[in-house]
């Protein structure tokens, strides 16, 4: 055998890069309009996303998806574009989940009256231009029960949100 024969992907590894390419469009028909606006894409590769996105039945829709991944796979730098384009939207979402989560944790914390004392000691540590006493006020007030207090204070906290990571 020749050494060229092993320097060609396996039938496998082809497969896979197929299939990968496959969801990947299945992810494009799926998206929102920004996520698709954003990218730089042939005319003739736009108007088969727009085509994927619009078609509504579901044999028809995945046999779309299938032709927009075949294309891919004949473009490979639009398709590395694409791919990098979603992997950097994934990581901007999962981004922001993690701040809001991060905003609620310390939503339940200042809304607890064992531990509201000291979060609000960790929050001045963190963001020196809190304004303690209504966040203090706040927080007394949804010790006691008060929803509009839990809600106030997570907005407060959603606003310095920048200042706090």
């Amino acid at each position: 055998m020749d050494s060229e024969e092993y320097r060609q992907p396996s039938k496998s590894a082809l497969k896979r890069a197929a299939k990968e390419i496959e969801e990947m469009a299945g992810q494009l028909a799926e998206a929102a309009d920004g996520v698709v606006a954003g990218l730089e894409l042939s005319e003739e590769v736009r108007e088969e996303i727009e085509l994927a996105r619009h078609t509504t039945g579901r044999g028809a829709r995945k046999r779309q998806v299938k032709h927009l991944a075949g294309l891919l796979r004949h473009r490979p730098e639009e398709a590395a574009a694409i791919q990098e384009h979603l992997l950097g939207q994934s990581e901007c979402h999962w981004e922001q989940q993690r701040v809001f989560h991060q905003l609620e944790e310390w939503r339940d914390r200042l809304c607890d009256p064992d531990q509201a004392t000291a979060t609000l000691a960790e929050l001045g540590n963190r963001s020196p231009g809190l304004d303690f006493k209504e966040l203090a006020r706040l927080s007394r007030a949804a010790c006691q029960g008060d929803k509009a207090a839990a809600r106030q204070i997570f907005r407060r906290l959603r606003e310095i949100a920048d200042t706090l990571a």
